[in-house]
């Protein structure tokens, strides 16, 4: 698994070893992306579930200026730092700014702060639909203050989700048990 864009293109990323993490596909992250464009230039992120750090990591790669990684399995924390020492060597820039969490997703302090512009959630398969109506509530309020903020999650293609309050502006991937990822926005207040 490396990383697929920006300065620190190839750089190859660190995985626990066992069933710990399910790691975001190469390809996958690339066409991610490719999708954000310049969004990923100055933003902050927030990689939720976040295994080796691999979203997270490509958007340094790609010149994001900081973010926080959460992460509950103590295994994915130590490949998390090793991978910010990695990419961050390769681009040239210090791990300021960039937060590792060793805690469960939905009782982070999110933002640490900072309110992010971006949100990567992939998180395990089977707990979505458990998971995504707390998650997606609380990023309601986290998000208030970042108005086009985006969610970008990974789940398989059976999978749908119509979060409360979110609209879904894009999917890449197809096909049942098969990964995609949902790009998702705050809807609009609709008018009185």
């Amino acid at each position: 698994m490396r990383i697929t864009g920006g300065v620190a293109r190839g750089i190859t990323l660190a995985v626990p070893k066992g069933d710990a993490v399910r790691p975001a596909t190469d390809g996958m992250r690339q066409a991610v992306f490719s999708s954000l464009g310049e969004r990923v230039v100055g933003a902050q992120f927030l990689d939720l579930f976040a295994g080796s750090g691999a979203y997270g990591l490509e958007a340094v790669s790609r010149g994001a200026a900081g973010g926080v990684f959460v992460e509950r399995n103590a295994k994915a924390v130590a490949s998390i730092r090793q991978n910010i020492a990695a990419v961050c060597k390769s681009v040239g820039r210090a791990p300021t700014g960039l937060t590792v969490l060793q805690m469960d997703a939905l009782a982070a302090p999110i933002g640490g702060g900072r309110v992010p512009s971006l949100v990567f959630i992939d998180p395990p398969y089977e707990v979505i639909s458990e998971i995504s109506a707390p998650l997606f509530a609380r990023l309601t309020d986290v998000l208030a203050g970042e108005p086009d903020a985006l969610v970008v999650m990974e789940m398989p293609g059976e999978v749908e989700l119509a979060p409360t309050g979110w609209t879904c502006l894009k999917r890449l991937g197809k096909g049942a048990r098969q990964p995609t990822v949902a790009f998702f926005r705050r809807s609009a207040p609709s008018a009185k």
